[in-house]
């Protein structure tokens, strides 16, 4: 019975083997498509001349999609990645200070503080931006 288990599960295997390269090329082609759709869905919002940057979007309030979405941006932007960023630099100090690998938390907050720095930069951005055309 054991022997047929394993025979059972190596087939298996074999067969998700197989259908592994196209399963990652479906995840590729989706992604793609996804970034190719997101300019699209940006601009799909009209905001006039004034910048939408901690306030729901203009002619929206926070229970709409739009400014419900730009309160989830500002959040995670100001509030949950420099947080989580301090938490990563404690774990990494904690763990240089134990002598295991602290490489992957430092590498943690410095993903966070970038995630953090770039939505400040695209805030700057708009705000600061002026009209084309």
């Amino acid at each position: 019975m054991l022997t047929l288990l394993r025979q059972t599960q190596a087939a298996v295997t074999r067969r998700l083997g197989r259908y592994s390269r196209q399963l990652m090329l479906g995840l590729c082609i989706c992604f793609i498509g996804a970034a190719c759709m997101a300019p699209a869905a940006a601009v799909a919002q009209n905001l006039g001349t004034a910048p939408a940057v901690g306030q729901a979007v203009q002619g929206e309030t926070a229970a709409q999609p739009e400014g419900a979405f730009l309160n989830v941006v500002n959040w995670i932007g100001n509030v949950i990645c420099p947080v989580g960023a301090g938490l990563a630099v404690v774990g990494t100090v904690l763990q240089w200070r134990s002598g295991r690998s602290w490489l992957p938390t430092a590498m943690t907050a410095g993903g966070l503080l970038a995630v953090s720095g770039i939505t400040r930069l695209i805030e700057y951005f708009i705000q600061n931006g002026q009209a084309i055309g």
